[in-house]
């Protein structure tokens, strides 16, 4: 399969499960919030949507805190609590962390015709079959 090619960044499959689980929820919710902003931009969150966009973006922290944009990255503030406006621009701050993870963890590889996470499980994977293939060529 693939040379002993090390990748630059690689990232887990339990990270990736979580990008892929909590990726459109977010998405979903950051539309919402949106909208909202948009009739009224200075109208303060109410407590259980703190809560509710919080919980979201409490599991995309746990694959970004390592990411460097991690350090623009915090929850809600649930005793302050904010502005539709001000939630809307922490969201965005996040949306583009996201988009950041997904480019440099998700790659186009061309000989296999198709997009792969660049995880540690991948990597072994591709390690173990690139050995098995040199003992088949060792025993030729």
């Amino acid at each position: 399969m693939r040379s002993d090619e090390d990748f630059p960044h690689v990232t887990t499959d339990e990270h990736v499960a979580i990008y892929e689980a909590s990726t459109p929820i977010f998405k979903g919710v950051l539309s919402e919030v949106r909208e909202l902003s948009k009739k009224k931009p200075e109208a303060t969150m109410s407590a259980s949507k703190v809560k509710l966009v919080n919980r979201v973006l409490a599991d995309l922290l746990i694959f970004l805190k390592g990411e460097p944009a991690s350090k623009y990255l915090e929850e809600l503030d649930e005793d302050a609590l904010p502005q539709m406006s001000d939630a809307v621009l922490t969201m965005v701050q996040f949306e583009t962390a996201l988009e950041a993870f997904h480019s440099k963890y998700h790659k186009y590889f061309g000989e296999y015709g198709r997009h792969y996470w660049l995880t540690k499980e991948l990597q072994e994977a591709w390690s173990e079959r690139d050995d098995e293939d040199e003992d088949e060529d060792e025993d030729e």
